[in-house]
């Protein structure tokens, strides 16, 4: 097997929490050897001019939208799309038309991604049948087809019972549950988080409350049942302590962040610039900073995109109208680097939440430089300035807040088993 070795590399390792200069030795699709000092020989070598090396980016919680909605994302724009930012592995949403919540629908689901991107998919499927939260899916059957876990995306399951049942199912199983903790009941027809501004603004708001009720009655949950559980997104700081609790009592739980809510938050709404909905709304500063805080003492364990395709005709409406979600795939490394620069959040801890922790947590190989992981790999230069201009991202929904910012972070390879699927110019 052809042997490529990186040289001049700033390797960032998650596992090891380390930055430094050295070389890594890719034999096939596999890592073969990493150091510092004199390189050993390779039919191929790339010089990574002191910028840095790091694990491609895991990425929890992607939308694309195949089946049914092809006009705003399909495996073939997500995956280049990913492939430009670094991202190695989508781990794909099911709530698409008809949502995957069966073994045929994803079995078609990873037969299109394998077929059409070129970085790795990851499915996941439905909790409920129709993701109506009233019958659970066939879990078994499902995690045989490939599903590495099970949610109802943004629709919360709100009868208990059912979702109790469903969590001792797959805790019998072995499978992972990931919920949305938001209080349905509270947060329906929310537009913002409640507050000053949003009473300025005139928009039906939610208290931040809402997220605690919600992630108190899962957490509730999962002491009853022993499920393993993630949060998708946890985005304010008083649902921090009940997870922190959980953490400390031995629970099998984790959590996550979008990265709009550690870059972003309501005053970017501005003038009701609908780019800037997402779900759940942004939040205060204070919770913003928050959340950066529980990320880099690693309370929060996963940095996603939340990448969630509109089309213009859902974005250009009022804003209580206008759909949720914003395109994150190409943005997510360069947004991540705002963390960095601010000095809040170093890079090898920074690659835990959004490479090693996912991976971890979904039972998967990548996430590391070390001898023997799969060699898919991000080159990028973290202080590379450009101006975003949507029109130029890979994806079909141009649906960023990002649109016209100042940024730092340019990607300039990646590879997915080895195998170049991006190289910048």
């Amino acid at each position: 097997m052809m042997k490529t070795l990186f040289t001049n590399a700033r390797l960032i390792d998650p596992e090891a929490e380390t930055d430094a200069l050295g070389w890594l030795l890719v034999e096939g699709e596999t890592i073969l050897a990493i150091g510092t000092g004199e390189a050993p020989p390779a039919e191929t070598k790339i010089d990574c001019a002191g910028k840095c090396l790091a694990p491609g980016i895991v990425d929890i919680g992607v939308k694309v939208c195949e089946p049914g909605e092809r006009h705003k994302e399909s495996f073939g724009s997500a995956g280049a799309a990913a492939a430009a930012g670094g991202v190695t592995t989508m781990v794909t949403r099911p709530d698409t038309c008809p949502a995957i919540d069966t073994p045929e629908v994803l079995e078609f689901v990873t037969r299109r991604g394998r077929e059409a991107s070129p970085v790795r998919i990851k499915p996941m499927a439905t909790l409920t049948k129709g993701r109506e939260g009233r019958e659970m899916v066939e879990i078994g059957f499902l995690l045989d087809a490939g599903a590495v876990a099970f949610t109802d995306g943004d629709r919360v399951v709100e009868n208990t019972k059912v979702l109790s049942r469903a969590m001792t199912y797959a805790r019998s199983l072995g499978a992972l549950v990931i919920a949305h903790p938001q209080d349905p009941g509270l947060s329906k027809g929310a537009c913002t988080t409640s507050g000053k501004f949003a009473s300025l603004r005139g928009l039906p708001a939610v208290a931040p409350m809402a997220e605690r009720m919600a992630l108190d009655r899962d957490l509730a949950l999962v002491e009853m049942t022993g499920a393993k559980y993630h949060a998708d997104q946890i985005t304010t700081a008083r649902a921090l302590p009940a997870l922190e609790r959980a953490k400390q009592n031995g629970r099998d739980v984790t959590a996550g962040v979008s990265i709009h809510h550690l870059t972003l938050n309501e005053l970017d709404v501005g003038d009701y610039r609908t780019f800037f909905k997402v779900k759940p709304p942004l939040r205060s500063e204070d919770d913003r900073l928050a959340m950066v805080e529980a990320v880099g003492s690693g309370l929060i364990d996963v940095i996603s995109s939340m990448h969630t395709p509109q089309d213009e005709e859902s974005k250009r409406l009022p804003y209580e109208e206008a759909a949720s979600g914003a395109v994150a795939l190409e943005t997510l490394l360069p947004a991540a680097m705002r963390l960095y620069h601010a000095g809040a959040i170093a890079l090898p801890r920074l690659w835990r939440a959004l490479s090693l922790n996912p991976s971890r947590r979904l039972g998967l190989a990548t996430g590391r430089l070390a001898p023997g992981a799969p060699a898919d790999l991000v080159w990028f230069d973290p202080d590379a300035p450009f101006v975003l201009d949507r029109f130029g991202l890979r994806s079909k929904s141009k649906n960023t807040p990002f649109d016209g910012a100042r940024m730092q972070g340019h990607v300039l390879g990646t590879w997915v088993a080895g195998k170049p699927v991006f190289e910048k110019g």
